[in-house]
């Protein structure tokens, strides 16, 4: 597999330790992903808003990085394919102590229910 490097740069920091729009919309997420271009934090598809996906689609860039501890997984939304990368610069995941998903203030008493499409 073969990515384009522009999409990929080792020295930008992550956004923050949580999904950008959700945290600016007082939502929540289940998992976030790291944008490898800019490092925006966004959630993943299996959360309600999806703004990983959106970040894709809004800017170009088109690689994401796993932002969950333990994991460091790359994905290319172009060819829907995972990969392994480069180390990017650090932190590389939010802290083990955030919940999942989360912020736990933030979840709904159903959000199992929404996750499971009773509730959106």
């Amino acid at each position: 597999m073969t990515t384009d490097p522009e999409m990929i740069d080792v020295t930008v920091p992550p956004s923050g330790t949580g999904c950008v729009e959700c945290d600016e919309t007082g939502s929540w997420w289940v998992h976030l992903r790291r944008c490898a271009a800019c490092g925006h934090i966004g959630c993943c598809d299996d959360s309600p808003n999806t703004h990983a996906t959106k970040h894709w689609h809004e800017t170009g860039h088109s690689v994401m990085q796993s932002f969950e501890p333990g994991e460091d997984w790359f994905w290319d939304f172009r060819n829907e394919t995972a990969f392994d990368g480069p180390s990017l610069a650090a932190p590389t995941s939010h802290p083990e102590s955030q919940a999942v998903p989360g912020p736990s203030d933030r979840l709904p008493a159903d959000w199992m229910e929404i996750l499971n499409g009773g509730g959106r």
